[in-house]
């Protein structure tokens, strides 16, 4: 199920039939010496987690997986992984999906939208030991199915691609990841990316809430900065938000 980009490129991977999280699985390997570049994905979970500790339903026919990264980058540069990741999650469903792609959106900082629905998110969780940065990016996919009581519009990819499947999408995520990576890796490589998700931002001039610790922002989304940084026209003035503040979950 790994692609063959990125098995080139180094990367690994290990499958689960059921676990509590992948992520947690992810920081287990970390624990035991793994060297990174490794995918961890399971047929289903039972204590998947999305952002701020949200539970994340996790039955089978979906995809839950995790990506481990040693050493990737410098720690500021970290949340720039979101954009990498939200991309890749893109190419891959968009492959499966055919025409019904135009219908692919990505919403600021985590989510892949279609039809303006919740198909995908994405976590980052990031930690230093002995001076070296280790980030764990997890994926869930809907793809068979998705929850039908989340407080947002929820949908999965067979509804549109009834040929969508768990393998496909590995295949086609894991072969992105590798190749929007190395361009991300590039000098000035976070230029590309921006400007690639831009093009698939989703509400990109609207009005849009998000939801800070200290409370909601309202205002005009306008873009990103250099750096990845949201744009947001206030009533108040232009409001500057990180990505790192909303993707990474709590330090480690």
């Amino acid at each position: 199920m790994l692609g063959d980009v990125a098995r080139a490129a180094g990367y690994r991977l290990i499958i689960r039939d059921e676990v509590g999280s992948t992520m947690e699985e992810a920081r287990r390997a970390l624990d035991q010496g793994e060297p990174g570049k490794l995918w961890i994905v399971a047929r289903s979970q039972n204590a998947g987690r999305g952002r701020h500790g949200r539970q994340w339903g996790s039955p089978p026919g979906n995809l839950y997986a995790s990506l481990l990264l040693t050493d990737p980058c410098e720690p500021a540069l970290a949340p720039q992984l979101g954009f990498v990741v939200g991309l890749a999650l893109h190419d891959a469903a968009a492959r499966l999906l055919g025409p019904a792609a135009a219908e692919l959106k990505l919403k600021w900082p985590n989510d892949l939208l279609l039809g303006r629905a919740k198909t995908s998110g994405l976590l980052l969780e990031g930690e230093s030991r002995a001076g070296r940065l280790n980030i764990i990016v997890g994926c869930g996919v809907n793809i068979a199915s998705c929850p039908s009581d989340t407080p947002y519009p929820a949908t999965f990819l067979k509804a549109a691609a009834p040929q969508a499947n768990v393998e496909a999408m590995l295949t086609g995520l894991s072969d992105a990841f590798a190749q929007r990576h190395a361009i991300w890796s590039q000098p000035g490589g976070f230029g590309a990316i921006r400007a690639a998700w831009l093009e698939r931002a989703a509400f990109l001039g609207e009005v849009i809430t998000i939801r800070l610790p200290e409370g909601p922002v309202e205002g005009r989304f306008a873009g990103l900065d250099p750096t990845g940084r949201l744009e947001l026209e206030t009533e108040a003035g232009r409001r500057i938000i990180d990505a790192g503040d909303l993707f990474f979950g709590p330090p480690r």
